[in-house]
């Protein structure tokens, strides 16, 4: 049973983290290394922010421990040694964009960030989670309802969710844009542009689907990825052809399908990779 744990640290040691690939790290007294040794791959930890945020941020996955004798947080440099020697890798399931942190920060009573680092309960930490704001579901909890399928739009968005994670972006859905929402982006860093967006239409308002993917790659010259099924792909090219020719050749086209077994692909690899203590 994974556990949960509760990282404490100044929001720029989290953009820090975010911007060099998700990584954290802890002190090197007994304690803390005690702690750092119990930390397993698949464990999930939320993201504190001291002041001036003084909140939870958003919540992730610990993939890969090592340690580390290169300064990184902007202490580290200024004193030009390693501070946080312990460290570990992990991946981001939601974060608030940067410039929300100190709006819409989660600020929990029952929640007493006493030290840097510490183990929570998983009831608390689930009723936090609950609490943040747009909220992304953990994929493996919206494949399937009891025996109610849940329908192929959230099936898809939860597979690209997942998929965004496991090529180590920061994955997201139902991403802000001018007032609109898009389905799912990735962005490389927590605080960049997001760098693929997709669009998953299914038997829906293709032409407002494609106007949104065009939005996107003007505004942020993001990879653009049209996800519907192969009843709609006719419709969708001769969209592409005419009113949307300018982008003809950004968009790409994926049938569901192809979602669903690159998913199965991507989760089968990573599971190899740790089978194999390389992950």
């Amino acid at each position: 049973m994974p556990n949960w744990w509760l990282a404490v640290g100044p929001p720029e040691n989290w953009q820090i983290a975010f911007e060099h690939g998700n990584i954290w790290g802890l002190r090197t007294s007994p304690r803390l290394q005690a702690l750092w040794e119990s930390i397993s791959e698949g464990d999930y930890m939320l993201f504190y922010a001291t002041l001036p945020v003084s909140g939870v941020i958003g919540y992730g996955i610990v993939r890969t421990k090592f340690k580390q004798d290169k300064p990184l947080w902007p202490q580290e440099v200024k004193e030009g040694k390693v501070i946080w020697y312990h460290r570990f890798e992990f991946d981001v399931t939601y974060c608030l964009p940067s410039e929300k942190w100190q709006t819409d920060k989660l600020v929990f009573k029952k929640l007493v960030p006493r030290r840097g680092f510490q183990l929570i309960s998983k009831q608390l930490a689930n009723q936090i989670i609950e609490l943040l704001p747009s909220r992304v579901k953990e994929p493996e909890k919206v494949i399937e309802v009891g025996k109610k399928e849940i329908p192929l739009h959230d099936d898809i968005k939860a597979k690209l969710l997942e998929i965004g994670r496991l090529q180590k972006m920061v994955s997201e859905s139902e991403y802000n844009m001018n007032g609109g929402k898009l389905d799912v982006v990735w962005r490389r860093v927590e605080k960049g542009s997001p760098t693929y967006v997709f669009e998953i239409q299914v038997g829906g308002d293709l032409y407002h689907a494609i106007g949104k993917l065009k939005h996107a790659h003007d505004l942020w010259n993001s990879n653009i990825f049209l996800v519907l099924t192969e009843s709609d792909v006719t419709k969708a090219k001769e969209l592409l052809t005419g009113t949307f020719h300018e982008i003809r050749g950004k968009i790409r086209i994926i049938e569901t399908e192809k979602i669903n077994e690159l998913f199965k692909r991507k989760k089968a690899y990573r599971d190899y990779e740790s089978q194999l203590g390389i992950s």
